[in-house]
């Protein structure tokens, strides 16, 4: 099925519908909770939960595809600037600029299309898609990116506003605290750039040695499952703030921001992106599916390699497998998930509490 081109064709009609949820705690039992398909699920509460809420509407329409949902629930968020973490206007780099970076993935084909560093085109997950549908390439970035994206129909648009220039304005004045630079000169606890390297002291202490994080960034990883049963995921966000000129996450990584098998289920992430996408953990967890786990016991697998090589690792996973059960990990910070699906008329927000014990080595697939 051709995507939707929500970009053309009226998303401000979509982003009106009115999202409610309701808020339940994680349990370990979360073999049969399934609430029936279709079914959509995705990283975050709050404002997330308009993007879960307009995809799986879609899904009640026959028309509509996974791939179609998972399209029109990231929109949904770029539109709306989930958290000013997805979609224009937030996460500006060093030189004060919103990039994005997206990804959708077919989980019949395994085909995925991705952009990262996307310039001056609010539209990332649909040109996210354009590439898995009108290319036999996975990823395009940067300013080619955009090129292919008004090849296909995609306006340029100015991606900064008076907010994200304003606060990007009151970083400069606070010398450019905080940053993402390590073993430069001068020295960058004190200073802007620009900077020239020095010779490492270790790998990655200079940042932590300061004290110091910057400030951390949500991303919307979305699960739509149809009620035919096919699968699709995507992810969208504006990455970090302050970042590196030309940095990109975990988001537009397949296997790392999502990921998704129709014959087993799918995954999504966020957190720190530098970290995780080092890890794979969505391409691992749905592994896990596989190899008998539970959504949750997959979820928590993948969240604990990260943890017993990065302690202090801010991550989310959220899991759900082809039936619709579901379950999510975090460490960090306490990681929410939403979903949608079966005749329920709202959107439940599930928080998962941090894991604390990454050191304890366990053979899930004993459990």
């Amino acid at each position: 099925m051709a995507y939707f081109h929500f970009h053309k064709f009226g998303l401000p009609s979509f982003i009106l519908w009115v999202s409610t949820s309701i808020v339940a705690r994680a349990t370990n039992n979360d073999t049969g909770n399934s609430p029936g398909l279709p079914m959509v699920i995705n990283t975050w509460g709050g404002p997330f939960t308009a993007a879960t809420d307009a995809a799986y509407l879609s899904l009640l329409k026959p028309e509509t595809s996974a791939l179609d949902a998972v399209e029109l629930g990231c929109s949904t968020c770029e539109a709306n600037q989930c958290d000013g973490s997805v979609g224009y206007g937030g996460s500006p780099d060093e030189n004060c600029e919103t990039t994005l970076d997206a990804m959708i993935m077919d989980g019949t084909t395994m085909k995925s299309g991705a952009v990262a560093a996307l310039r001056r085109i609010r539209d990332a997950v649909s040109v996210a898609r354009a590439v898995l549908e009108h290319t036999t390439h996975t990823l395009l970035a940067g300013d080619l990116a955009t090129d292919f994206a008004v090849a296909n129909g995609f306006t340029l648009q100015n991606l900064t506003t008076e907010a994200s220039a304003a606060s990007c304005e009151q970083w400069r004045a606070a010398n450019c605290q905080p940053n993402y630079r390590i073993n430069v000169s001068p020295d960058p606890a004190t200073s802007c750039g620009p900077y020239e390297p020095v010779a490492p002291n270790s790998s990655e202490a200079g940042l932590a040695g300061r004290g110091m994080r910057p400030v951390g960034h949500d991303t919307i990883s979305m699960i739509a499952l149809h009620a035919s049963g096919t699968m699709a995921a995507g992810t969208s966000t504006n990455g970090a703030s302050r970042k590196v000129p030309g940095r990109v996450g975990d988001g537009p990584i397949t296997g790392s921001g999502s990921y998704v098998d129709g014959d087993v289920g799918g995954c999504g992430a966020t957190g720190d992106g530098d970290v995780m996408m080092r890890f794979l953990p969505c391409y691992q967890a749905v592994e896990n599916l596989r190899l008998g786990m539970s959504p949750k016991q997959a979820a928590e697998d993948a969240v604990k390699r990260m943890l017993r090589k990065y302690p202090e690792v801010q991550s989310g996973i959220v899991v759900v497998n082809n039936k619709g059960d579901q379950g999510g990990a975090g460490s960090g910070w306490t990681f929410t998930y939403a979903y949608r699906g079966g005749t329920m008329n709202e959107t439940i927000v599930v928080s998962v509490p941090p894991l604390t014990d990454p050191d304890a080595v366990v053979d899930l697939r004993k459990r």
